[in-house]
């Protein structure tokens, strides 16, 4: 029997059919979505983004239509890259590790060399500003790249990183859950679980984990070096992502989704049944609900409790203050009467 489709799917697309509708590859329809150009949604059933076929339409109906958006999400190396700026390729690469050049992808080749990938776009913008004519004409790079570069400076990682992040945001729209996981994807495991010390909450950030780009086999060496590249590393990034995900996190505490609270009547019943329920009789919490704060004091509306005495009938015989064991045992053996 086949499946009636939702009125969702008769007004949505899979990426796969997006893609070929507007003329794009599939990396380049994903870039798309990252960038902000191709508007995107969840898919209700839990699946990847869709896209409305009338997003299809307004972009179709576009100025350039296909040449103006294949143009904006294409991407170009260094040697490409250079020629575009009309700068010699150590040049350019140079201007790429200090970070005046932000790549927007990268890959392995199959030597597991990492190949980093520019928008063609912003280098032609960043050739047409006046005020870096000095770094693309001077017959020398000036001294503080030099400098940098002489120590090793290479921020392709990081700023790959710091731009991947803001893709991963904008696609976690306003479920704070989501946002948090974004920034802690980029995290280290363990400053993870250094910032979010709860078992549930970090339960709950793995479920949102977003998807990062594959790169080989999983646990390939390719793979493993994908992972280092897509790991915050330096230290004050590392600073940056943690207190990141430390405002995130107290955003979504504060978040309680509908699929997370209980109707006024199942509320009613189930405190209920709490109160007349045998005091062993504990409910576990849910794992995916933070725990609430004790009160910082007594409650004023709650009832005064009873005296110790009507609460908790006390021994005939006194309990001495060590060998409480001994004593239990002694009552078990006493005779009725």
């Amino acid at each position: 029997m086949s499946r009636t489709g939702t009125t969702s799917d008769r007004l949505t697309c899979a990426p796969s059919r997006a893609a070929r509708e507007l003329g794009l590859k599939r990396g380049e329809f994903d870039l798309a979505v990252n960038l902000g150009l191709i508007r995107a949604m969840p898919d209700e059933g839990g699946g990847g983004p869709r896209v409305a076929l009338a997003e299809l339409d307004r972009l179709r109906s576009g100025d350039g239509f296909p040449d103006a958006l294949r143009g904006r999400v294409a991407t170009v190396g260094t040697t490409a890259g250079a020629e575009l700026m009309d700068v010699a390729p150590t040049r350019f690469t140079s201007l790429a590790r200090y970070g005046l050049l932000i790549p927007v992808k990268f890959y392995l080749n199959r030597y597991r060399t990492v190949v980093w990938l520019y928008l063609a776009e912003e280098l032609r913008q960043f050739a047409a500003e006046g005020s870096h004519a000095r770094l693309l004409t001077a017959r020398r790079t000036p001294t503080e790249i030099r400098e940098g570069l002489k120590a090793g400076m290479d921020r392709r990682p990081r700023n790959w990183r710091g731009r991947h992040v803001g893709f991963l945001t904008r696609q976690a729209g306003d479920d704070p859950w989501a946002r948090a996981a974004a920034v802690a994807c980029l995290l280290d495991p363990a400053d993870v679980a250094d910032v979010v010390r709860d078992p549930r909450e970090r339960t709950r950030l793995a479920r949102c984990h977003p998807r990062l780009p594959a790169h080989g086999a999983p646990g390939s060496p390719t793979a493993e070096l994908a992972e280092t590249l897509m790991t915050a590393s330096e230290p004050d990034e590392v600073a940056w992502f943690r207190a990141d995900l430390a405002h995130t996190m107290e955003m979504a505490r504060r978040h309680r989704s509908m699929s997370d609270t209980l109707s006024p009547a199942a509320t009613a019943a189930t405190a209920a049944t709490a109160a007349t329920a045998a005091p062993t009789a504990l409910t576990p919490p849910n794992p995916l609900v933070p725990l609430p704060l004790p009160p910082a004091g007594p409650d004023p509306l709650a009832p005064p409790l009873a005296p110790a005495a009507e609460r908790w009938p006390a021994p005939t015989d006194p309990i001495p203050p060590h060998g409480l064991l001994s004593w239990l045992r002694r009552r078990r053996r006493r005779p009725a009467g």
